[in-house]
């Protein structure tokens, strides 16, 4: 009978080791008994970027990249994004189940009472300069909010965890949409108990005087968005606010450390890179020549919105955002860009070098377009990206906090650099001194 042990054999020793496979994995403290003497650390596992290292066990989201599927807690994504609403699915990935009608009435109602932000929150935007980026204001403001609520140190008291995450998930959009106020040089709209969470956010965005309601279609579009976004399993972000959180500190400083991740070009930056692309394309005429740069290596050209580190066929969200860009776009008018991005999608997936290397569109591909089309500025994109991942950040912290195996965070390192040497005295010194 096969047994679930890895049989390792040290060809420097000649000593042989087993060591147990558990879900698909060795635990690499295991490679630790693997020495050639006693003064040996022992053998470490090197994996730069985490390419095949996991850090956690989580029950939060199943992603099966060369399938193209992405589960909320068991559920598909396509269903969710069909069926559900952006509230309902975060209950659902912070409580494990999905909302019974009342559940998701008290915990709607919960949310939307606590989005007004402190009085002196503003006072402290109001610091940033009228330019300032609003991730960095995002980012500093969540920050800014432990010292708001002191007792959200309390990370072991379940009650103090569920006031803190309602908070963020609460204030993250009124946050959100002050810092694109400030930096638009316009008056705070405050949050209204009467709408929805999407569409307060879109109204404390875009309001200027008179009458504001927000167009249906817009709202239920905004919605799927975020439920897309709302986790996406051991990503960069994530795996920031989990390395910052088992430091024990509070929820606000670890969500910010999420924040800080995000905003990099490479991770929430991705959909304005795709839209700079599409741009200096200028149109469809241009895109074989596009292409065979792309293919040729020449210069900087690459094919953004496509390829994805989890996912080697396409990603089941873009296939949900390519059909809420056409209903958004009945609303808002098309894209001029879209005609460039429907063409270059298709001669990507009928080309064989696109195809060899698994290279589909991902969920960076259609966002920005519609982002665009409903009038966000792309300073903005990674900040709508940040909103609804907050859900994803709470739920992937609590199960962090809860989890008896986490310790605090402490990679090992390869040390590369000079052996021990002794000081020289400053006038003894020589340019260049080994």
């Amino acid at each position: 009978m096969p047994k679930d042990t890895l049989t390792i054999t040290d060809n420097r020793t000649g000593k042989t080791y087993e060591v147990p496979i558990e879900n698909g994995c060795i635990r690499t403290p295991d490679l630790r008994q693997i020495k050639t003497g006693s003064d040996d650390f022992g053998l470490m596992g090197y994996d730069p970027a985490f390419l095949n290292t996991a850090n956690c066990k989580s029950a939060i989201t199943f992603i099966d990249g060369d399938k193209g599927i992405l589960e909320y807690r068991g559920y598909p994504i396509e269903q969710l994004a069909e069926k559900s609403n952006f509230l309902e699915v975060a209950y659902l990935l912070l409580k494990g189940e999905l909302p019974t009608e009342k559940e998701l009435e008290v915990f709607t109602n919960l949310v939307t009472h606590h989005t007004y932000v402190h009085e002196n929150v503003k006072s402290f935007m109001d610091g940033f300069r009228y330019d300032a980026h609003p991730m960095s204001m995002l980012g500093s403001t969540v920050a800014a909010l432990s010292g708001f609520y002191p007792d959200a140190k309390n990370i072991r008291d379940e009650r103090s965890r569920e006031i803190q995450i309602t908070r963020l998930i609460a204030k993250m959009p009124t946050i959100a949409a002050f810092s694109y106020r400030h930096t638009m040089g316009l008056p705070y709209v405050y949050p209204s108990n009467e709408l929805s969470y999407v569409a307060n956010f879109l109204t404390m965005m875009k309001h200027i005087g008179g009458a504001y309601k927000v167009h249906p279609v817009l709202e239920k579009a905004l919605d799927v968005l975020f439920i897309l976004h709302a986790d996406h399993e051991q990503n960069c972000s994530t795996t920031s606010v989990r390395t910052v959180g088992s430091s024990q500190v509070d929820p606000y400083s670890a969500v910010a450390a999420g924040v800080g991740a995000l905003y990099g070009p490479l991770h929430g930056g991705a959909n304005e890179a795709v839209l700079r692309m599409l741009r200096d394309i200028g149109h469809v005429s241009k895109i074989p020549e596009f292409i065979k740069q792309v293919k040729g290596g020449e210069g900087e050209k690459k094919l953004m919105g496509f390829g994805h580190r989890v996912y080697k066929s396409y990603d089941p969200r873009a296939k949900v955002i390519k059909r809420v860009a056409d209903e958004v776009f009945e609303v808002t008018g098309k894209n001029p860009l879209l005609d460039i991005a429907l063409e270059l999608e298709r001669i990507a997936l009928e080309d064989e070098y696109f195809v060899k290397r698994k290279l589909y569109p991902n969920v960076d591909f259609y966002s920005g377009l519609i982002y665009e089309a409903m009038g966000f500025q792309a300073e903005m994109f990674p900040v709508l990206f940040a909103i609804p991942r907050t859900v994803g950040w709470c739920a992937q912290w609590e199960e962090m906090v809860t989890d008896n195996e986490q310790k605090i965070a402490r990679p090992r390192q390869i040390y590369t650099g000079a052996t021990r040497r002794d000081y020289v005295a400053r006038e003894k010194r020589t340019g260049g001194q080994k």
